[in-house]
Parts: C-alpha cells; sequence; structure tokens
C-alpha cells in the first residue's frame, strides 16, 4: 500500500511540473561561437556563458544553418543553463 500511495503522489508532481515548465521559457539572445553537428552550436550568452544550442524543429526541417559570429535568438529553461533551443535568427 505504501508504494501505491508513493506513485500517486509521483505522478501528481510530475504533471503539475511539466505544466509550470511549459510556462517558464527564458528567451535570450547568444553568439554562435562554432557548429558541433548537423543541428548543434556552441553559443556564447551575452553574459559570457557558453551553452549547447540545438536548432528547433522548424529551423531543422528548413535545413538552416548559421555561421560562426551570427546573432541567435535562445529559449532556456529555468532548470538547465547548459543547453539553449536556437529558435531564430536575432
Amino acid at each position: 500500500m505504501v508504494k501505491c500511495r508513493w506513485l500517486d503522489l509521483c505522478v501528481g508532481a510530475i504533471s503539475v511540473d511539466i505544466k509550470a515548465m511549459s510556462e517558464a521559457a527564458i528567451e535570450t539572445t547568444g553568439t554562435v561561437l562554432e557548429r558541433k553537428g548537423e543541428i548543434l552550436y556552441r553559443v556564447e550568452l551575452m553574459n559570457g556563458k557558453v551553452v549547447l544550442g540545438h536548432l528547433s524543429k522548424k529551423l531543422t526541417d528548413a535545413a538552416t544553418e548559421f555561421p560562426d559570429g551570427a546573432a541567435v535568438l535562445l529559449e532556456m529553461t529555468p532548470f538547465d543553463f547548459d543547453q539553449a533551443r536556437i529558435l531564430s535568427e536575432a
């Protein structure tokens, strides 16, 4: 019976966290430092931090490429400041 109560609590907590995370996106700009793969880039934020950025689905489908030094618009979650989604050119 303890496992069932624990599972019910966890399932409820997960659904709340997912809803809260979708509303808490942070948008910022950065500069492309280098291309790491087909959809991966190293991007420097305005504060000097370097993150791994990946292309959004829309940009991946359009086969978009960014040259080194390009300014890009990024979306990040408040839970992981080491990764970002590249939304468009800034």
